[in-house]
Parts: structure tokens; C-alpha cells; sequence
């Protein structure tokens, strides 16, 4: 492995970017201590002109109307834009009547910073070799710490510039979206940050704000914090409807205030967040509609995940989105106004069939197992699940999108005869089945769905060796409503013809049979999915061979009402 030297080569000019020094480079691209400098020099923007169009001495641009203006800003990005309002009087108001503010401390790194960035990445993602061990932490490492200290010293002084200056009372800035991006590097940083978010919801009137906090490189468990735990001064008289907060300790209760808050995305919690701090978010904001925790942690002193355990019988919470969070499991005991839930990554049971009553769509994505072949024969065996402890308190589902993958197979027939767990469900879609586990395995599901009307599977091709079949009992399922059904990723194996020959011979009103060799499901959103395929043609004696094996034995008065596509 070698080093690109064109990472790492310096100059002494102060020419172009690649030869300049790394302070230099961030001054540079920073703009200078303030986004909002006058600049004396010239006539408005008119400067900006061709000499052609300016002969005659007239302002253009200057001479349209604001309305117009304000369409040129709003396709700019934010810093340019703030920074149109040094270009002359006419032009100093019109940058507080932008809607939106999207500021990140990251458009101020050069582009050397972020190659740095990946070139570390790539590295840690492949192996450091030991030749390179002890340049990684003396130069690289450092120097991309000291590029986003450096980063942050000019960002802020940009900010407190931009909030000392202070609009006319008649033409008071207006702001209904704020986007905030920020790395955490000291108090200073920290306390500009806070002054700036709290400005925006005391007197801009944001409605939407995103506040993300990114560590330093490196570090863990650095975090922002709000003074006082308090996002404003006047939380009683807030206008926010939606907050993402990434990065950052957990606010207090937010009951007290903020009473127009709708949606909260919580991204990145450290792992120090207590379980009380997640269930109080449950409890205490009664008037959230939306609620997103995404890679959040919870783990104790020992490292060892925690239980979060909701119990909100007062919640108005009618969406839930738990996502890649180290949870040891999220217990809903009572969420009783909750209609969609996606659980991906994190292991997310219901205590009773009351606890969710109104639940009607769940996206469950969940994956068990050990990858590496040498350490999987020293491991006890993994265990196996049924469906009874995913979907036995979801009576009231109509759509269900499943995800169950892993090296082997984990879930396994009930020992005792399947009951209608979901007798509601009319949509289901499973998901990037692993080609080596028994594809058969949603029959499980059809047994408990006679509801069903739309089933689609996806398999995944792995390299992993196939695992055991599944011992099916001989008896008569019979599908009343199902009426398509699609299988992308189809290779003709004994056990998927096993699986459409089923579905076939069950069903009495199936009109759409879709076989395809490439394809896959995507997702359109949590709760929706769209089937990609990809034309690869069949030849005659596959179809014939498929064809005959699917439908030997079946009924000749149900395959003329089906229409059958390989494709």
C-alpha cells in the first residue's frame, strides 16, 4: 500500500489551492470573519456585468423588483447569498427575507481536507499497515483535526458577525427553515452555536430547524450540549413544528413549551443517553406526531445495551422510526395512537395486542448471525425465533415489509399449528431473502394472512453454503384473496418452485404470476416499495421445464384465469 503524494505535497506560493498553506486555505475559503462584509468598491452589481452590458451606465440587475431578486437568491446557496447583500444598499435587505438558511461549517474546508477524509477512511476500512501506523497518528489524523479546529474558529466568528448586525425594526429577518451543521471543537464554538439557534427560534420564528453536531475525528463520545439543557429563552412562544437534532445531549422536556412541535428526529445520542432520557421523550411531549431515533445509543457501564421500555398511554405519537439504535430491545407497552412503525436494525416487540391497537403499517428489518466461516463453529448456535414473537400482538396490520437475513436461517415453523396472527394484512413484501436459507419460508406468513391480496418476494444471491430445509406439514391452506404475486431474483431452485407451485395450488382467485432472474425490491419511503426488475430472457426449455414443474398437479379450472410471466 502507498501513500498518494499528491495528498500531502505543499508549496510555499500563495497561488492556487494546492500550493497553499493549510491556514491560508482555510481563511481563503472561509470568505473572511464575516458573511455579511460590505464591499465599497464599484456600483452595485452592475459591476458584475460584461463591459457590453453596462455601457450605458444602468444598474440591470439592480433595477428589478424584489420579488425577482429573491427568486435569483433562493437558487443560490446560503453564503452566497448572505453575501449579496454586500454588493450595495439596493441589495443590503434582501438576504433577511430569505425563507431558508442552510449553514455548515463545512463549506469553509478546502478540498485537501476532505481528500485527507477519505484517504483515512478507505485505510481504517481496509487495514492500516504498520509501516504507516505511526504517520497516521502524527500528521494525518492531527492535521485533519487541526483543518476542522481551524474550520470552526472562522465559522464562528462568521456567525457572531452575522448576529451582531442587527436589521432595521421595520424589515426584521424572517427565517422559517434552519439548517445548521457544526463540529465540536470547545465552548466558544459551542456558545456561538446555542446563541445562534436560540436567536432563531426567539426571534426569527423558525419552524423547522436541524442542528448537527459532527465529533471531531476520531474521539468518541464528544457530544454538543444546550445551556441549561434549553434550546431558546422563551420556549412558551416557539413556532417550531419540526426539530432534528443530531450529536447532541437530549433537551429537557419539551411540555413545558414548543407546544406546536410535530416532528422530532433524534440522530446520533451518545451511548451515555440513559433509557429514561428515550422514554421521557415518549411522555413528555404529548403533542409529537413524528418520531425518528436514528443510530441512538443506550448502553450501561459495562458497554452492555440497555432496554428502553415505552409506556405512553397519553402519546399522540402516530409514527415511529427506530433506526440502526445499540438498544438491547424497545418494549412498547403502550403507544396507543401509533399507526406506522419501522423498526430497521433494532429489535422493537410489543407487550400486548393493546398496546398499539391502531398500528397498520411496519417496516421490520432485522439480522442475526456471525459472517466470518472460522468463528462461526466456536460459537453456541445461533438462536432460532418463530413469528409469534414479532407479529403475535399485531392483529390490525393491512402492510407489512419484511427484512429477515443473516448467513442462516433463524426463523422457524411454531410447533404448535399456525393461528391467523394477521388477519388484516392485505400487502407483504419479504425482502432480500438470502438464496442460501429455504425460500419457502414466508408460507409462514400466508398461513397466517387469509387476508392477503399482494405478496412480492426479492431473494438475494449470497455465497454463503444453503442451509437446512424446512419439514412442512402436510395440510390445506387455502388463499382466497390473493391476486399477485411477484418473485424477483427467481433461479428455478428445487425450493422456489417449491414456494410459487404453493401459492399457485392455494390460491382460487390468483390472476398475476410474475417470475424474474434480476430484480430487487426498493423502497419508496418507510412503508411503500416498488419491485426493480431487469429484462433477462428465458430460454424454451427453461420455460418449459419451469412451467411444467409449477404447474404439475395443479387444477386445470384456476390456470386459465392466471396469467404467468417469466421474464
Amino acid at each position: 500500500m502507498s501513500i498518494p503524494a499528491a495528498i500531502f505535497k505543499r508549496r510555499r506560493t500563495r497561488g492556487g489551492e494546492p500550493g497553499a498553506s493549510a491556514r491560508y486555505s482555510v481563511r481563503r475559503a472561509g470568505g473572511g470573519s464575516s458573511l455579511m462584509a460590505r464591499s465599497r468598491s464599484g456600483r452595485g452589481a452592475g459591476r458584475f456585468l460584461p463591459p457590453a452590458a453596462r455601457r450605458d451606465g444602468v444598474d440591470r440587475i439592480s433595477a428589478l423588483s424584489d420579488d425577482l431578486l429573491l427568486l435569483v437568491l433562493r437558487r443560490l446557496d446560503t453564503r452566497s447569498a448572505l453575501a449579496a447583500g454586500s454588493l450595495s444598499r439596493r441589495w443590503a435587505h434582501l438576504p433577511r427575507e430569505l425563507p431558508a438558511l442552510d449553514l455548515s461549517a463545512g463549506d469553509i474546508l478546502p478540498p485537501r481536507y476532505h481528500r485527507w477524509v477519505l484517504f483515512h477512511r478507505d485505510c481504517c476500512r481496509i487495514g492500516i499497515p504498520k509501516l504507516y501506523r505511526s504517520f497516521f497518528q502524527r500528521e494525518l489524523r492531527p492535521n485533519i483535526r487541526r483543518y476542522e479546529r481551524r474550520a470552526m474558529r472562522t465559522f464562528t466568528r462568521a456567525m457572531e458577525s452575522f448576529l451582531d448586525e442587527r436589521p432595521p425594526p421595520r424589515s426584521p429577518r424572517r427565517v422559517s427553515q434552519l439548517r445548521l451543521e457544526f463540529f465540536v471543537t470547545g465552548a466558544a464554538a459551542a456558545g456561538s452555536m446555542n446563541r445562534l439557534i436560540a436567536e432563531a427560534i426567539d426571534a426569527w420564528g423558525v419552524e423547522e430547524l436541524e442542528a448537527v453536531a459532527k465529533p471531531p475525528l476520531q474521539p468518541r463520545g464528544v457530544v454538543h450540549s444546550f445551556p441549561s439543557h434549553c434550546l431558546c429563552r422563551d420556549p412558551r412562544a416557539s413556532r417550531l413544528r419540526s426539530l432534528k437534532l443530531g450529536g447532541c445531549f437530549v433537551p429537557p422536556p419539551l411540555h413545558g413549551g414548543h407546544s406546536a412541535l410535530a416532528t422530532l428526529v433524534l440522530q446520533s445520542l451518545p451511548e451515555s443517553t440513559p433509557p429514561a432520557a428515550y422514554e421521557r421523550i415518549f411522555t413528555s411531549c404529548p403533542q409529537l406526531r413524528t418520531l425518528h431515533l436514528v443510530s441512538c445509543s443506550c448502553r450501561d457501564d459495562n458497554g452492555e445495551p440497555l432496554k428502553v421500555t415505552v409506556d405512553a398511554p397519553s402519546s399522540e405519537i402516530r409514527e415511529l422510526v427506530v433506526d440502526s439504535c445499540k438498544f438491547a430491545s424497545l418494549l412498547l407497552r403502550s403507544l396507543p395512537c401509533l399507526e406506522s412503525l419501522a423498526s430497521l436494525g433494532c429489535a422493537v416487540f410489543f407487550e400486548s395486542s393493546s398496546s398499539s391497537p391502531c398500528l397498520r403499517q411496519w417496516n421490520l428489518t432485522r439480522y442475526k448471525g456471525v459472517i466470518l466461516v472460522p468463528f462461526r463453529q466456536y460459537l453456541p448456535q445461533l438462536r432460532k425465533l418463530d413469528l409469534d414473537r414479532f407479529l403475535g400482538c399485531t392483529p390490525e396490520i393491512t402492510s407489512l415489509m419484511i427484512r429477515f437475513t443473516g448467513p442462516d436461517r433463524w426463523i422457524v415453523p411454531e410447533a404448535a399449528s399456525p393461528c391467523s396472527f394477521l388477519p388484516r394484512l392485505k400487502r407483504l413484501l419479504v425482502a432480500d431473502v438470502p438464496s442460501s436459507w429455504d425460500v419457502s419460508w414466508p408460507r409462514l406468513l400466508l398461513e397466517m394472512a387469509p387476508s392477503l391480496e399482494v405478496l412480492h418476494i426479492s431473494i438475494a444471491a449470497v455465497e454463503y453454503e444453503p442451509g437446512e430445509e424446512i419439514s412442512w406439514q402436510p395440510g390445506e391452506v387455502q388463499l382466497h384473496h390473493l391476486k399477485e404475486f411477484v418473485v424477483a431474483g427467481f433461479q428455478g431452485t428445487a425450493r422456489q418452485i417449491y414456494l410459487v407451485k404453493f401459492v399457485v395450488g392455494a390460491c382460487t382467485v390468483l390472476r398475476r404470476v410474475a417470475m424474474f432472474k434480476d430484480g430487487h425490491a426498493r423502497d419508496k419511503g418507510h412503508w411503500d416499495w416498488e419491485m426493480v426488475t431487469q429484462q433477462r430472457s428465458w430460454t424454451d426449455e427453461e420455460k418449459d421445464s419451469t412451467l411444467r414443474q409449477i404447474m404439475d398437479g395443479i387444477s386445470s379450472s384456476t390456470a386459465p384465469l392466471m396469467e404467468l410471466i417469466l421474464s
